[in-house]
């Protein structure tokens, strides 16, 4: 008998999703490229399960019932192309190819094109949650035709992971959009990773706090409803972890060093190209790589001193204070990133409906927190709301502890402590906010140098002066 799925790729995400769609109904035929990693995936973990092993694409593809739905887990890139090049002489009309890793968005909006001409189905599905999700019910975000996601939607509603209001799941929208989502997804995460390692940071380093303590504040503020998230949650797991053969807290033997695999940096760079403003994240980007020239920092320590100051103060109400900075700074770190959803949704007619963006990473994705059941109703009350900072409740959120937020960011400079993403959600607030910005001193420099021209605030039109130099002091 045919099997009804067919799992490409046999890394940690492959074969757990493999495991997954078996678990949930659906027999999974499976391929790996190294023979030796599909016999010890059908020893150690298929055994006694409906998962075919194959050993060729052609017997790969003549395992599946038709039309054929393919989920490829390899290398984004270049092996994506490879796998798909070498599936389109294999598979007939209407047969499916899903690429469920972290593929840039244009590619994957070349791959739907090509291969939807040809007769074929293509989805882009971004897929959160890490290993864990991946066996037990990940956040899915999937992009291509509508005709394409309804063939699989009874697999993915059933293997994603199930909240109150339903599976984490949804049809995001044509072309690449689900990897659009994905990545920006990804560009919240570092944003909210380098919130948390701030917050660290000042508790540690200014207010002296031990890492049983630093359990306790993380554990609190998991069991609020602004806080309590995925990332909180494994952050005061990791302060319980000691070295075995010192008995040191293991994430202070951990080089500060961190890694990224580019999907920060495409949201960057996607966010410069449609103009949006999302410093948050760009100051997250920005703090991984200033963390990747240990050695030259090390050098610059003993050469460049910072302040003398210590810390003077209330340890319990400064902690307060850092915990609403983490919060405000966090609003305005998601508020940039649903910004740039809506933009690139607009710039290409992708109809993302933020609000169940919102929902469907409630659960199993690596930024899944309660806090997203306040962004959901958020757009369930206003879908054109401009900017989650203009939302009832966010609004006066930040405005009743912004006095606090603004204290911490001061106390971080005078201390001589980091705190980049806490400084650019203060700045992106601040200026949100204001109604004039100090620009037009920059579009008359651009006038002066460049005949740029300038608009007014009192006439229409396009204007352009012959600046006059000021005469020399003498």
């Amino acid at each position: 008998m045919a099997q009804s799925f067919g799992v490409i790729g046999l890394a940690v995400m492959g074969e757990n999703l493999a495991l997954n769609v078996e678990r949930n109904g659906f027999p999974v035929a499976v391929y790996n490229r190294s023979r030796d990693k599909t016999d010890l995936f059908m020893a150690k973990r298929a055994q006694g399960k409906n998962v075919q092993a194959t050993y060729s694409l052609e017997e790969f593809v003549t395992a599946l019932e038709r039309p054929r739905r393919i989920l490829v887990m390899v290398k984004a890139g270049g092996p994506v192309d490879a796998v798909i090049n070498q599936l389109k002489p294999l598979l007939d009309e209407g047969d499916m190819i899903i690429d469920g890793g972290n593929s840039l968005y244009n590619d994957t909006e070349r791959r739907v094109e090509e291969l939807e001409s040809t007769g074929l189905r293509f989805i882009g599905m971004g897929v959160s949650g890490g290993e864990e999700g991946a066996l037990n019910g990940p956040s899915l975000m999937p992009g291509g035709t509508r005709a394409a996601y309804d063939s699989i939607a009874p697999i993915v509603q059933k293997i994603a992971a199930q909240v109150d209001d339903g599976p984490c799941v949804t049809y995001i929208g044509p072309g690449g959009s689900g990897h659009y989502v994905k990545m920006v997804h990804n560009g919240i995460e570092y944003g909210d990773m380098q919130l948390i390692a701030e917050a660290y940071d000042l508790m540690k380093n200014v207010l002296g706090l031990g890492h049983e303590q630093l359990h306790d504040v993380f554990a609190e503020w998991n069991l609020t409803d602004e806080l309590n998230s995925f990332l909180i949650e494994i952050t005061t797991d990791i302060f319980t972890n000691l070295d075995e053969e010192t008995g040191t807290p293991l994430v202070e033997l951990i080089l500060d060093a961190a890694g990224q695999k580019g999907t920060g940096r495409w949201t960057v760079m996607s966010a410069l190209e449609m103009g949006v403003a999302i410093p948050t994240i760009t100051a997250a980007v920005n703090a991984r790589i200033m963390s990747s020239i240990k050695a030259e920092r090390v050098a610059a320590a003993k050469e460049l001193n910072g302040p003398p100051d210590r810390f003077e103060g209330d340890v319990k109400a400064t902690i307060n204070k850092i915990r609403d900075a983490l919060y405000c700074s966090k609003i305005c770190s998601y508020a940039q990133g649903m910004a740039l959803i809506d933009k690139a949704s607009q710039t290409y007619n992708y109809g993302v409906d933020l609000g169940e963006t919102a929902r469907i990473w409630k659960g199993g994705c690596i930024i899944r927190a309660r806090f997203l059941n306040k962004i959901k109703q958020a757009y369930d009350e206003n879908s054109s709301l401009a900017n989650l900072l203009l939302a009832p409740e966010f609004k006066q959120t930040i405005l009743d502890r912004q006095s606090a937020w603004r204290e911490v960011i001061a106390m971080a400079a005078q201390l001589g402590i980091p705190v980049p993403a806490f400084s650019a959600s203060l700045d992106y607030f601040d200026s949100y906010r204001r109604d004039r910005l100090p620009q037009n001193l920059t579009q008359a420099q651009r006038d002066y140098f460049g005949a740029h021209t300038y608009d007014r605030v009192d006439k229409e039109g396009a204007f352009h002066t012959e600046w006059t130099k000021a005469p020399a002091h003498v």
